[in-house]
C-alpha cells in the first residue's frame, strides 16, 4: 500500500516553505523591531527634553558611550541565544587590561608583547568557562559566576602584590604604546563629528556577529543549541564545541575592550568592570533576546547598546539627577521585554 499526497489547491504550493513571505510578515518576525521602536521613541524624548541632544559633538559621545557597551554586548547576544550566560564578562575586561599593563611594565617589553600575552589568557579564561560548563553540565549562571568571583579577586591581590597599589603604573614612555593606542583607543574627524576607533570595532563586530547568525553552519548551531541542547545533539550539531567557541567569543571581545580601557587611561584601576556584566546582559534583552535562548539577533544588541547611550548621555544633557539613571534603564528594561514579548506574539500569530 502506498501512500498519497494531500490533493493540493490550484496556484498553491505543496509545501508551507514555499510560500512567499509578505514584507509586514518579516519585519514582524524580526526580533530586533521591538527595540527599534523604543530607541525611536527614546531618541525623539531626549531631542525634546535635551536641548543639546542633537547636536553633532552630542552624538559622537553618544555613539561612543553605546559603542564601549555595544563590543560587549555583541558576543553576550550569541552566547544568550546560544542558551546561556557569562556574569564574568565585566571584570574580565578589567583583566585583559591588568594582564596587558602588568606583563608589560614588569617584563619592560614592547607593550604589544603584553597585548599578545592578554590576548592569550583572556581567551584561556573563556576557554575554561566553556569546557567547565559543558563537563559539569552545572548551570553556566554558578560556572560564570564562580569565574567572577576568581576574577575580582585576581585582579585587586595580583595589582597590590605587584604595583603594591590598587592600580598599574603608567607605560605610556613604553615602546609600542602610541601604534597600540591608534588600534584601540584613537579618534578621528568625520565631518564635524568626533569618531572614536570603538566604534568602528563595535559596527565591525555586529556585522561579523550578522554574518555568522544568518549566513553560517555555526549560526545555525547557535540557534539549535539555544533551542534546546539534546535536540541539536540528536541531529548533529557539535554542542560542546559551540558552546565553548561562545565563551571564547566573549573573552576576545573583552579583550579589545580591555586594551581600549588601557590605552585611552595609561592606567587602569583593579576594581574597574563589576556591575557590567549585568548592562551587557540588558542591552542584549532589549534588544530582543530571550532569556530562555534560541531567539535574537547581534543587531538587536546593538540597538540596545544605543538605548543604553542615549539615556546615560541624555539624562546629562537634559540636566537631570544622573542618580536617577538606573531607574531610567531598569524601566527601559522592563518595559523592552514587554514590547518584544508583544511583538513575537504578533509575529507567531500572523503565520
Amino acid at each position: 500500500m502506498t501512500a498519497t499526497a494531500p490533493p493540493v489547491k490550484d496556484g498553491a504550493p505543496a509545501d508551507e516553505r514555499l510560500l512567499r513571505t509578505s514584507p509586514l510578515r518579516a519585519l514582524l518576525g524580526r526580533p530586533e523591531l521591538g527595540s527599534v521602536v523604543g530607541a525611536v521613541a527614546v531618541f525623539l524624548f531626549f531631542s525634546v527634553v535635551a536641548d543639546g541632544f542633537l547636536r553633532a559633538s552630542s552624538f559622537g559621545t553618544v555613539l561612543y558611550a553605546a559603542s564601549t557597551i555595544g563590543i560587549m554586548a555583541v558576543p553576550v547576544a550569541l552566547l544568550m541565544i546560544g542558551g546561556e550566560f557569562d556574569l564574568s564578562a565585566g571584570v574580565m575586561v578589567t583583566s585583559s587590561a591588568l594582564i596587558s599593563s602588568m606583563f608589560s611594565y614588569r617584563m619592560t617589553a614592547n607593550v604589544w608583547v603584553g597585548v599578545l600575552v592578554s590576548l592569550l589568557v583572556t581567551l584561556a579564561v573563556g576557554v575554561f568557562n566553556g569546557v567547565m560548563l559543558t563537563r559539569t553540565k552545572l548551570p553556566s549562571f554558578i560556572i560564570t559566576l564562580g569565574t567572577f568571583l576568581m576574577l575580582t579577586g585576581l585582579n585587586l591581590g595580583l595589582t597590590k602584590l605587584i604595583s603594591g597599589t590598587v592600580s598599574t603604573k603608567t607605560i605610556a614612555d613604553m615602546e609600542g604604546f602610541s601604534s597600540a593606542r591608534t588600534l584601540f583607543a584613537s579618534q578621528f574627524s568625520l565631518g564635524g563629528l568626533d569618531v572614536k576607533v570603538t566604534i568602528l570595532w563595535w559596527f565591525g563586530l555586529v556585522a561579523l556577529a550578522t554574518w555568522i547568525l544568518l549566513r553560517t553552519r555555526f549560526g545555525n548551531w547557535i540557534f539549535a543549541v539555544g533551542g534546546g541542547a539534546d535536540a541539536a545533539r540528536a541531529v548533529g550539531v557539535p554542542v560542546r564545541a559551540t558552546k565553548i567557541g561562545l565563551y571564547a567569543g566573549v573573552a576576545f571581545c573583552a579583550w579589545v575592550s580591555g586594551q581600549h580601557l588601557l590605552f585611552s587611561f595609561d592606567v587602569v584601576q583593579s576594581g574597574e568592570g563589576v556591575g557590567n556584566e549585568l548592562i551587557y546582559i540588558i542591552a542584549a534583552v532589549i534588544g530582543g533576546c530571550l532569556i530562555t535562548g534560541g531567539y535574537g539577533s547581534a543587531i538587536g544588541s546593538a540597538v540596545g547598546a544605543f538605548i543604553f547611550g542615549m539615556t546615560s548621555k541624555g539624562i546629562v544633557y537634559a540636566e537631570w539627577n544622573p542618580d536617577w539613571f538606573k531607574f531610567f534603564l531598569g524601566a527601559m528594561l522592563l518595559l523592552a521585554t514587554l514590547l518584544n514579548a508583544w511583538v513575537r506574539k504578533r509575529a507567531e500569530a500572523t503565520k
